[in-house]
């Protein structure tokens, strides 16, 4: 390879390496959105709430005991089960988006592998 061929080929693999670092950027930037802060406060507000709604009615039920016993345990199994179905979905979404960066992933691994084919049949003809 002449010198020329050098710093062309150099080049190219610079301008890979910046595409790279700005797709590692990109999605860390969605992974943050996502799973991030944001998401997190939602969710404390959510256990908060259900919470403070489990205790308020524990509590009003045993002492000024205007809501029968019953009907108290009820809403709180029913307040119970609707945030593990709250929990379950958000499961699903996160698993759902691991494994559209994981079909990505494989996406851009199985690229690159027939790029490297390509090369080195490329560098097999030019030796033989």
């Amino acid at each position: 390879m002449s010198d020329s061929e050098l710093r062309a080929r150099e080049h190219e693999i610079e301008l890979e390496l910046a595409e790279y670092t700005n797709e590692r950027e990109k999605l860390k930037e969605i992974l943050g959105a996502y799973g991030g802060k944001r998401y997190s406060r939602i969710d404390t507000i959510m256990n908060v709430v259900f919470l403070v709604i489990i205790v308020g009615l524990f509590t009003i039920q045993a002492t000024l005991k205007i809501i029968d016993s019953y009907v108290s345990i009820e809403v709180s199994v029913l307040l119970v089960s609707i945030k593990i179905v709250w929990m379950i979905h958000s499961q699903n979404k996160m698993n759902h988006f691991q494994f559209w960066v994981l079909n990505t992933i494989e996406y851009r691994v199985n690229e690159t592998i027939r790029r490297i084919q390509a090369l080195e049949r490329k560098l097999g003809e030019d030796k033989g």
